[in-house]
C-alpha cells in the first residue's frame, strides 16, 4: 500500500530502516516495509493523494504553457514595451516646429 503523504512516506521509511524508531512509533516493521517498497519511484512534491495524469490534459498544459512564454499579438508587445500611438510620435498636440535660432514659428 503506497503512503498518501509526503509525511507518512518519510514515517514509513524511517521505520522500515530502523527497527527501534518502528517499535517506539507503534508501527509494525513488517507494514513499514511494505509501504516503503510501494513508494519505490514516487514523488511527494505536493502531500496528499497522487493523481493520475491524462496524456491528452498533459498535452494541452504544455501548450498552454508555451502560449503564455511568447506574447499573443504585436500589439500586447507594443503596450508591454510602454508604446502605442504615443511612441511614434502621433499625438493629439500640433507639432511645433523650431526655427534655426530657436525660435517657434
Amino acid at each position: 500500500m503506497p503512503s498518501v503523504s509526503k509525511k507518512q512516506h518519510n514515517l514509513m521509511a524511517a521505520a522500515a530502516h530502523n527497527p527501534a524508531f518502528a517499535k517506539k512509533a507503534g508501527v509494525p516493521v513488517s507494514v513499514a516495509k511494505e509501504f516503503n517498497q510501494a513508494d519505490k519511484g514516487r514523488k511527494f512534491k505536493e502531500g496528499g493523494i497522487m493523481k493520475k495524469t491524462n496524456p491528452f490534459m498533459e498535452m494541452i498544459a504544455k501548450k498552454k504553457e508555451a502560449a503564455a512564454k511568447k506574447p499573443a499579438t504585436k500589439m500586447a508587445t507594443k503596450m508591454a514595451k510602454g508604446g502605442g500611438i504615443e511612441s511614434k510620435g502621433k499625438t493629439k498636440g500640433k507639432m511645433v516646429k523650431m526655427n534655426k535660432g530657436g525660435k517657434a514659428c
